[in-house]
């Protein structure tokens, strides 16, 4: 087998693992502080855990991505795997909220498992294959999403939330002992730069089109975390009862998961053939259409149908994205471009459930869809235009003009 296969393969399991290790400790945050005893400001205290890990991964992912560029892809994911391993252990000890929010800021300061298997598939891939590896690595996240919860719910059920903490741990090990034993970087230039992220932050600036997909990751970034704040109201409000309400949101959660687990790899051959900015225009252009769909359906097949539609559509967004930062920077610099889309992309998971929450409680629920959809078709607008622009400049740059 070729190596840039078994990477693939390897790394498809680890971030398999790692995304359901995420998903198995994450989701159960509020319901374990309950358990250590927060009972007062219960929603402020969620909140500020699940906002400080994004705060401080967009604050620490450039200076990773500097880092992968200097020393390597491979060690950077191993470090990331080695603190998870730590993290979610010590977790499964924490008596207190303060405990609980410190190692959340540790978490985002210190992990980056995905971004650097993303970041090593597409540098050690053949161009001609990236648009598929990207789409598979995308489908690992969304299994690892849709059974981490499944998993971090019958062990919280079975044997209490410390025990699903402690699973995260032992699959993030898992996850890092695969790479180190089985993942080989062939495709690496260290960077003989002196490392300075101000100096990454210009050299962004001066790279037209990698800004413009940083400013799209925002976008989407915000979109896909816009709707989850008011989401299991909506369900309660379309369902008509109280009854099983979670496993009713839960569900219609992971719709979109299942949708990128049966089309991510189609839209990943369809970006090696068509090109990942007609994936990503197509892409945005279903999830704009799709999210403002869901808010005409006041029943709760006809919601969950459309939300799985526009899962098939959104599940190429991100892999196609990713395909464009490989296109868009050189290989010396491509750690640093990962980081930086990281950064981009937590920015958008900070904003988007503030932007829903805001939104969701001055204006009915329909809202948040109808201004999520907005904001995805003035993404799709965005990177057409880009396209455009591009094709003109080859264009006159063909003619000699």
């Amino acid at each position: 087998m070729a190596i840039w296969k078994r990477n693939l393969w390897v790394l498809w399991v680890g971030v398999f693992l790692t995304s359901a290790s995420y998903s198995m400790v994450v989701p159960f945050l509020p319901l374990f502080l309950l358990q250590i005893g927060v009972h007062e400001h219960t929603e402020i205290w969620s909140g500020l855990i699940f906002s400080s890990a994004f705060l401080a991964g967009a604050i620490a992912s450039p200076y990773w991505g500097m880092m992968a560029d200097k020393y390597g892809r491979k060690p950077m994911i191993i470090r990331a795997g080695t603190f998870l391993f730590i993290i979610y252990t010590l977790t499964a000890f924490v008596t207190n909220a303060y405990q609980l929010i410190g190692l959340r800021i540790a978490q985002g300061l210190l992990t980056g498992y995905i971004p650097g298997a993303i970041a090593l598939i597409g540098t050690n891939t053949p161009k001609k294959n990236v648009g598929y590896a990207m789409a598979m690595i995308s489908t690992a996240g969304a299994s690892g999403g849709i059974m981490g919860p499944l998993l971090g719910g019958g062990l919280a059920e079975l044997f209490g939330n410390r025990w699903a903490f402690a699973s995260g741990g032992f699959f993030s090990l898992i996850s890092t002992l695969l790479v180190i034993f089985w993942v080989t970087e062939e495709k690496f230039t260290p960077s003989t730069e002196k490392g300075s992220v101000l100096k990454d932050l210009q050299a962004a600036a001066a790279n037209k089109p990698f800004m413009n997909v940083l400013f799209l990751s925002i976008i989407t970034g915000t979109a896909v975390l816009t709707i989850e704040p008011v989401l299991p109201l909506h369900i309660l409000r379309i369902s008509g009862s109280n009854d099983n309400t979670a496993l009713l949101a839960g569900i219609v959660f992971s719709l979109p998961g299942i949708a990128s687990i049966l089309f991510a790899a189609y839209w990943g051959r369809m970006s090696d053939r068509i090109g990942f900015q007609t994936v990503l225009m197509i892409g945005l252009l279903g999830g704009g259409i799709g999210t403002i769909a869901q808010a005409w359906f006041d029943g709760i097949w006809g919601f969950s149908s459309v939300r799985f539609i526009y899962g098939i559509f959104f599940c190429g967004v991100f892999p196609a994205l990713n395909g464009l930062i490989v296109q868009t920077t050189a290989d010396e610099f491509r750690g640093r471009a990962f980081g930086l889309q990281q950064t981009a992309t937590q920015i958008g998971a900070m904003l988007g459930p503030l932007i829903g929450g805001v939104i969701g409680g001055f204006f009915p629920v329909s809202m948040v869809f109808i201004i999520t959809g907005l904001m995805l078709l003035i993404a799709m607008f965005t990177a057409y235009k880009f396209r455009t622009n591009s094709e003109n400049a080859e264009l006159r740059k063909a003619s000699g003009a």
